[in-house]
């Protein structure tokens, strides 16, 4: 399932394979929550952009249109017309992010929706049956993700429920994955680290869970409060406990130069929804920084956003069309926004993957983590 190629320091250079295809990483996700990515990209051009894995959320989907209903489509893939990869989270940062509308309990969590307000109780059973009926080849276990900074004694009580979750979760994928009907028979489920900034709750959670022998683990719960650098200790703390032989995931995280930063400390997987959100407010990656192309300075610039950039946007468009369509708020302004956004992401993998294969990530790190965080 993972093929370590090589490493240079911690950096590591592999490559993933699944039911729907092969991965290479280090890889960025692309997000399409509910199953569409935000700024009306299709799966055909997700394609265009580069996208190797496609991330949907389990809590959205469960809700509308229904996982049941998913299923009886033939699963998440064809649903949505996409044939690679994809991952689903598990609902369980929406125990984070819908704190005001939820219970947690040892069986699991009742949500309010956000749509309706109807109750909804989600456990790790429920989590798993609604992923397997999404299809998707890799689904994450149900866990509390912890606000930064929490109290020590809820933090660790909360690590040993998402540990006890952890197990109920392998459980049920196994069963599920041996139902004649399943969609998907080859989900492999991921599990998630947490401990919010206490790096020694982090390696005792980390050291347990690697003993379940999962095909991969995240790092969760951080992006949620704590600084950039308290981020990249929990990092550098819990790494070392991370099986060598298993994929990484940093959930959640980040900016380019968050991705170079935890590529340099051992991580494999990525996603985050700022490249297309902050494409949806004219807030644009280039490989010389961030730009705001709602500036009044772009209005009569002919240039593309980016002048080193290949993506269909820019060997067609102007900053200055682009500009105009968002004073003008025009639909299109997003779309084309979004995708040389997500293009940049992938294509921002692809040269730290060139790097690693080269023997030169060291280099690429020293010129682009500072300059990628300018903002022009």
């Amino acid at each position: 399932m993972f093929e370590l190629l090589k490493t240079e320091g911690k950096a590591r250079r592999g490559v993933f394979t699944c039911a729907h295809g092969t991965v290479q990483t280090p890889v960025f996700m692309n997000v399409g929550t509910q199953g569409a990515i935000k700024g009306a990209l299709s799966a055909k051009d997700l394609k265009d952009v580069g996208c190797q894995v496609e991330l949907s959320n389990t809590y959205h989907l469960h809700l509308r249109p229904g996982d049941q209903l998913v299923k009886e489509c033939g699963g998440l893939h064809k649903f949505m017309t996409w044939d690679g990869p994809i991952l689903t989270d598990s609902g369980g940062f929406q125990v984070f992010s819908l704190s005001s509308l939820r219970k947690i309990k040892e069986e699991g969590v009742t949500f309010a929706s956000h749509i309706d307000g109807r109750r909804i109780f989600m456990g790790p059973e429920e989590s798993m049956q609604i992923q397997s009926n999404l299809g998707s080849d890799i689904c994450m276990a149900f866990d509390e993700c912890i606000e930064n900074p929490s109290p020590r004694e809820y933090v660790q009580k909360s690590v040993d429920r998402t540990y006890r979750w952890l197990v109920r979760c392998k459980a049920e994928n196994a069963r599920l994955n041996a139902l004649p009907d399943t969609v998907n028979p080859q989900q492999m489920l991921w599990g998630i680290n947490q401990g919010g900034t206490y790096a020694d709750i982090r390696v005792a959670h980390m050291q347990r869970i690697a003993e379940l022998d999962l095909p991969g683990y995240a790092i969760g719960g951080l992006a949620v409060g704590e600084t950039a650098e308290e981020m990249y200790d929990i990092i550098e703390a819990v790494e070392p406990y991370m099986p060598r032989e298993k994929t990484r995931y940093l959930m959640g995280v980040g900016t380019p130069t968050n991705i170079i930063e935890a590529v340099a400390r051992g991580v494999d997987f990525f996603d985050c929804v700022m490249p297309a959100r902050n494409a949806r407010h004219a807030r644009l990656f280039t490989w010389q920084g961030a730009i705001n192309l709602k500036n009044a300075k772009y209005a009569k610039d002919l240039m593309p956003i980016d002048a080193e950039c290949g993506c269909p946007v820019c060997r067609r468009y102007s900053r200055a069309y682009l500009r105009h369509l968002f004073v003008a708020e025009e639909m299109l302004a997003m779309r084309l926004a979004v995708m040389h956004n997500l293009y940049f992401y992938n294509q921002l993998m692809a040269r730290i993957r060139e790097a690693l294969d080269a023997g030169r990530f060291d280099a690429f790190r020293r010129e682009y983590s500072e300059k990628l965080a300018r903002r022009l």
